[in-house]
């Protein structure tokens, strides 16, 4: 079958080139965006609740955008000035980069890993003797905290905020040619929000070997996978299989 239509479970790029409008003008589909889930914070008295007490740390381990402004959030609605003695260890050069919405770059300690949280933990292993902090979502991905825990360093979790499944109602009579996620979550919501689901003609589309894990147990058959060593993209992926189907 012909594929026309492709609904995304996240939100839509900013950015002004993003590879899915340059699929949507060569291989002429509509592509709609559409979150599955979002993130909600957590207030301070939650966080006291944890025992947090941000004074206690000399370093911050961040993973993502999300837990850049979520710890600058807290520290701000917990009258927290944060010294600038505070050591950053990034994750990435994207979560580095966005770290500059709150803190003067040039002026502070910053270590950047190359991509995953491994690349990060040799920095992270030079400074043994600093008081982590690791905020996070309600939802880790194991390799973080065991990382750290191998690398014998002294360090906390903070949860500032949580993965919430999205109301998806007003999709219900909706229908696409191919629904593609990129987390368990996205899988969960989606039957959370349609109980009924049934995959029927709906080509599916996972990134990913946990969304691959919760797809099958939800018993969904997919179609287009991601990373491969052919497609390491979603959009070299969703090219690929629109090339072929549409040719038919």
């Amino acid at each position: 079958m012909k594929v026309k239509t492709i609904l995304v479970s996240q939100p839509e790029p900013k950015v002004e080139n993003s590879p899915y409008l340059q699929l949507v003008e060569k291989q002429k589909v509509k592509i709609d965006f559409r979150p599955f889930i979002h993130v909600e914070g957590v207030n301070a008295k939650e966080v006291r609740q944890q025992k947090i007490d941000l004074t206690k740390f000399t370093a911050i381990v961040l993973t993502s955008r999300n837990s850049v402004d979520h710890f600058f959030r807290i520290a701000e609605d917990m009258r927290f000035k944060v010294p600038d003695t505070m050591k950053y260890f990034c994750q990435s050069e994207a979560v580095a980069y966005y770290l500059q919405k709150y803190v003067v770059y040039r002026k502070r300690k910053i270590y950047v890993g190359k991509r995953t949280f491994q690349d990060l933990a040799p920095m992270v292993k030079k400074y043994k003797d600093e008081k982590f902090l690791l905020p996070s979502s309600d939802v880790l991905k194991r390799e973080v905290p065991e990382t750290l825990d191998g690398l014998g360093v002294d360090w906390k979790r903070a949860i500032l905020y949580k993965t919430v499944i999205s109301d998806l109602s007003d999709l219900r009579n909706v229908y696409y040619d191919i629904l593609v996620f990129f987390s368990p979550s996205g899988i969960e919501s989606l039957f959370k929000n349609f109980p009924d689901f049934k995959q029927n003609d709906t080509r599916i589309a996972v990134f990913g070997n946990t969304t691959v894990k919760a797809a099958n147990e939800a018993g969904l058959r997919i179609d287009i996978q991601a990373p491969t060593p052919e497609t390491p993209s979603m959009t070299m992926a969703l090219e690929k299989y629109i090339s072929e189907a549409n040719k038919r």
